[in-house]
C-alpha cells in the first residue's frame, strides 16, 4: 500500500487507548493514520482518560477536543458515539480495531464491515471471527479473511514460545500459570461478578486463583500441541505486566544456556529476553509479546524445562495490533 493503512478504534478503553497512544508515538512518516474514534462515554471524559493516565503517566502529545473530533497534536481524529458501529460511516477505513471487549456475537464483530470498512480486527478472543491469529505462533494462517481475531495478551505471550520450543526440542507436555495483573472484569470491592465466584472478591486485596482463555486458544493456535498443555492463571494486585510461567517435558534433551541462547534468537520482535534481575515494574511499555527473563531459565534432568518471561499484557497486545493491521490488508 502506497499510503498510511486508515484506522479506526471502536472502543477507547484499555486497549483502545493504549492504540491510540503507540500511534501517537510513531515517527514519522506514520505506517498509519487514526482516522476515527468510536465511544459511548463523553468525548470530554474519552480526552482525558488518554492525557492522563494511571499506568502510563502523561499523553506524549498535546490531547485537545472539539464537539466530534479528538485533537491529538494537532492532528483531527473524528469522534463518534455509537452502541452499533454499523450505523456509522467507515467507508474510508481500512481496519476497524474492535476494542470494545464485546465482540461475543457475530453481528456484533461485523459491525465495521456493515460500516464500510475492509477488515475488523478484534482485540481479544472470539468465535465470530474468521481466523485468530498470533504472530509468532500462526502468522501463516491468514489470508483474505475480512474479521481477525488477535487472540489475548496471554495467548500472544505462551503461543510463540512454545512454537519455538517445540520447532527445536519438541513439547512432549506441559503447564503455564500466568501471573496477571487485574483487570476491569474484577470489581474493586467484593461484588457480584459472576458464576466463578472467586471473581467476585476484590481485585487490589488478594491473588485470585482462575481460569485464562489461553487454555483454548493455544489448542486452536497451534494444533499440532493439542492436549499436550494446560493452562492457569492467578490475578495479582497489581496494574499492569504480567508473566508466563511455564515447565514442559522437551522430547530432546537441551542445558539452560543452550536453551537460552536459542530462545534470545528464535523469534525477534515478539520475544524478547532480558539478562537483568528485573521486576514486574520494570517491564512496563514493552513492546514484545513476551520478555524472557534469562536468570529464571531452568533444566531439571535433560529435558523438563521452565521458562519464565515478562509480557506488559497492554502494550505489547496493542503493538500486535498494529503488526497484524499491516498483514490482513
Amino acid at each position: 500500500m502506497d499510503r498510511p493503512i486508515r484506522i479506526a478504534i471502536n472502543g477507547f478503553g484499555r486497549i483502545g487507548r493504549a492504540v491510540a497512544r503507540q500511534w501517537m508515538l510513531m515517527e514519522a512518516p506514520r505506517a498509519f493514520e487514526l482516522i476515527a474514534i468510536n465511544d459511548i462515554a463523553p468525548i470530554e471524559t474519552c480526552a482525558y482518560l488518554l492525557e492522563y493516565d494511571s499506568v502510563y503517566g502523561l499523553a506524549p502529545a498535546k490531547i485537545e477536543q472539539s464537539e466530534r473530533a479528538l485533537i491529538l497534536n494537532g492532528h483531527s481524529v473524528r469522534f463518534s458515539h455509537q452502541n452499533d458501529l454499523g450505523s456509522t460511516n467507515m467507508s474510508d477505513i481500512d481496519v476497524v480495531f474492535e476494542c470494545t471487549g464485546k465482540a461475543n456475537t457475530a453481528y456484533f464483530s461485523a459491525a465495521g464491515l456493515r460500516a464500510g470498512a475492509k477488515r475488523v480486527l478484534i482485540s481479544g478472543p472470539s468465535d465470530h471471527a474468521d481466523v485468530t491469529v498470533v504472530l509468532g505462533a500462526n502468522g501463516h494462517v491468514l489470508r483474505d479473511q475480512k474479521v481477525v481475531s488477535n487472540a489475548s495478551c496471554t495467548t500472544n505471550a505462551l503461543a510463540p514460545l512454545l512454537r519455538v520450543l517445540d520447532d527445536g526440542f519438541g513439547v512432549m507436555s506441559g503447564h503455564m500459570t500466568t501471573i496477571h495483573c487485574y483487570t476491569g472484569s474484577q470489581p474493586t470491592v467484593d461484588a457480584p461478578r459472576g458464576a466463578a465466584l472467586e471473581r467476585n472478591r476484590a481485585a487490589a486485596l488478594s491473588m485470585v486463583p482462575t481460569t485464562t482463555s489461553a487454555a483454548t486458544l493455544i489448542d486452536l493456535i497451534l494444533p499440532k500441541l493439542v492436549g499436550r498443555v494446560k493452562c492457569c492463571a492467578v490475578r495479582v494486585p497489581t496494574a499492569t505486566v504480567s508473566a508466563v510461567d511455564l515447565t514442559c517435558q522437551l522430547a530432546r534433551p537441551t542445558d539452560a544456556l543452550a536453551l537460552i541462547e536459542y530462545l534470545r534468537t528464535a523469534c525477534p520482535g515478539i520475544l524478547g529476553m532480558t539478562d537483568r534481575p528485573l521486576v514486574s515494574s520494570d517491564l512496563k511499555a514493552r513492546p514484545e509479546s513476551l520478555v524472557i527473563a534469562a536468570p529464571q531459565v531452568q533444566v531439571m534432568g535433560q529435558a523438563l524445562v521452565r521458562v519464565f518471561g515478562w509480557y506488559d499484557n497492554e502494550w505489547g497486545f496493542s503493538a500486535r495490533m498494529f503488526d497484524v493491521a499491516k498483514k490482513i490488508l
